[in-house]
C-alpha cells in the first residue's frame, strides 16, 4: 500500500463508523425514547465535541504525528460511536456523544494536513480522493446498515460490528504510516492554541462554506422536498439523496486529475456554476425526473470545492498549515451544521422552493473569490520519515 492510501484510509475508516451510526438514528431514538428536539440536542452536543476538536487539537497533532493521531482519533471515534449504542438512557449517552465528536474533528485536521503533505511529495493533487473516500466509506455503510435494520439486526451489534472491522483493518493500515515534511515555505512560527480565521483566509472560508450549504440543503432537505413538491413516493424521494451521494463521491474520486490539468481556479468556477445550475433546477423542477437531475449536477458541483479550499488554506505562508486549516475548518463547519435548520425556517415560511432559491447567492459570491484558490501544488523538502513520538 501507498503511503498516501494510508491517509486515505483515515478517511474511509471513520466514515464506516459515522456512517453507520447516523444511519441507525431511528433506532437510537426509539431506544433511548427521545423526540425529534430530544435527539437534535444530542447531536449538537456531538457537534460542539466536533468544534472543539477542531479548534483545540492542532498542537496535540503536531506534536505527536500522524500515525498516533491516526489511531487514537479513528479508533476513539469508532469506539465512543459504538459505546453511545450501549448506553441506557439519553443522559448517560450525552458524555459520549461529545467525546466521539472531538475525536471527529482531531481526525479531520489529521487527515487533511497529511493530505496536503503528501500532495507535495506526489506532486499531483489527491486532495479530493481523500475526501471522496470519506464519501465512498458513508455511501458503503449507510447501504449495509439498511441492510441490517431489514434484517433486524440491533443497534448494538451492529456498532460493535462496525469498530471490530476499523479495529482490525486500522491496525494493519494505520501501523506504517509515514509522516510526509511540511512543505519548503511552510510557516514555522508558534502554534497557537485557538484558531481563527484571518482576514486573508475569509475567501477561502466562503469557498469551502457555500457548497456545504448547497450539500446540506440537498441531504438534509431532498427527500421532504420530493415529498411536499411532487407527492413522491418514499422511493422516489430517497433517491434525490442516494443521487446526490453518489455523484458527489464520483467527482471526488475523479477531481484530482482534472485539477492537475487545469488548475483549480478555473476548474473551481466551472463546478461552482454547475451548483448554480443544479439548485435552480431543484427550485423551478415541474416534474420529478427534473429535480433528480438538478439534485445530481448539485453533488457533482459540491464534489471538490471544498477540498480546493482546504488545500489552499494548507498552502498558506501566514500561518502554521494545521492552524489555517483548522481555522477554516471550523466556520465552514458552522454553516455546514447552522445551514440546514435556517432552510429549514425558509422552508416553512416562504415554501420549501425558495429554501434552494436562497442558496444560489451564496454560491455566486463564492464565485466571485475563487481566485483566493492555490493554483499548484509546492514541493516538499524532503522524503516521507517514519513518525516519531514522544514517550
Amino acid at each position: 500500500m501507498k503511503p498516501h492510501h494510508r491517509i486515505f484510509f483515515i478517511q474511509f475508516a471513520v466514515a464506516l463508523s459515522v456512517g453507520a451510526f447516523l444511519s441507525r438514528l431511528p433506532d437510537l431514538q426509539r431506544k433511548f425514547g427521545l423526540t425529534e428536539g430530544e435527539l437534535g440536542l444530542l447531536l449538537a452536543v456531538m457537534s460542539l465535541g466536533v468544534l472543539c476538536g477542531l479548534t483545540f487539537s492542532v498542537r496535540i497533532i503536531e506534536r505527536f504525528g500522524a500515525r498516533t493521531t491516526a489511531f487514537v482519533t479513528v479508533f476513539g471515534a469508532s469506539l465512543f460511536l459504538s459505546l453511545i449504542s450501549w448506553m441506557p438512557s439519553a443522559l448517560s449517552a450525552m458524555p459520549l456523544f461529545f467525546i466521539a465528536g472531538l475525536f471527529t474533528g482531531a481526525f479531520e485536521i489529521n487527515a487533511n494536513i497529511e493530505t496536503d503533505r503528501h500532495e507535495a511529495l506526489l506532486g499531483y493533487r489527491i486532495m479530493s480522493r481523500a475526501h471522496g473516500m470519506w464519501s465512498l466509506g458513508f455511501c458503503m455503510t449507510a447501504l449495509i446498515a439498511a441492510g441490517m435494520r431489514q434484517a433486524a439486526i440491533s443497534i448494538e451489534l451492529h456498532t460493535f460490528f462496525v469498530l471490530l472491522t476499523v479495529l482490525i483493518s486500522g491496525s494493519v493500515v494505520f501501523s506504517k504510516i509515514e509522516n510526509a515534511p511540511p512543505r519548503q515555505d511552510a510557516h514555522s512560527g508558534e502554534i497557537p492554541l485557538i484558531a481563527f480565521p484571518t482576514m486573508g483566509l475569509l475567501s477561502l472560508c466562503l469557498i469551502g462554506a457555500a457548497p456545504l450549504l448547497a450539500e446540506g440543503a440537498s441531504v438534509d432537505w431532498s427527500a421532504i422536498y420530493m415529498r411536499d413538491v411532487f407527492a413522491a413516493e418514499p422511493f422516489i424521494g430517497g433517491l434525490s439523496v442516494t443521487i446526490f451521494s453518489l455523484c458527489i463521491a464520483i467527482g471526488r474520486l475523479a477531481m484530482d486529475p482534472v485539477i492537475d490539468r487545469f488548475n483549480p481556479h478555473p476548474v473551481a468556477i466551472v463546478l461552482l456554476g454547475i451548483v448554480v445550475v443544479g439548485l435552480v433546477m431543484v427550485a423551478t423542477a415541474a416534474h420529478p425526473a427534473t429535480a433528480l437531475i438538478g439534485f445530481g449536477l448539485t453533488g457533482i458541483g459540491c464534489s471538490s470545492v471544498y477540498p480546493f479550499a482546504i488545500s489552499a488554506a494548507a498552502r498558506r505562508t501566514d500561518r502554521p498549515a494545521p492552524v489555517n486549516v483548522a481555522a477554516l475548518a471550523q466556520t465552514t463547519f458552522l454553516v455546514f451544521f447552522a445551514g440546514p435548520p435556517l432552510l429549514g425556517f425558509i422552508a416553512e415560511y416562504f415554501g420549501i422552493r425558495m429554501s434552494y432559491w436562497v442558496v444560489v447567492p451564496v454560491i455566486v459570491t463564492a464565485l466571485l473569490v475563487t481566485k483566493a484558490l492555490s493554483a499548484a501544488p509546492m514541493p516538499a523538502t524532503s522524503e516521507p520519515q517514519p513518525v516519531q513520538t514522544n514517550g
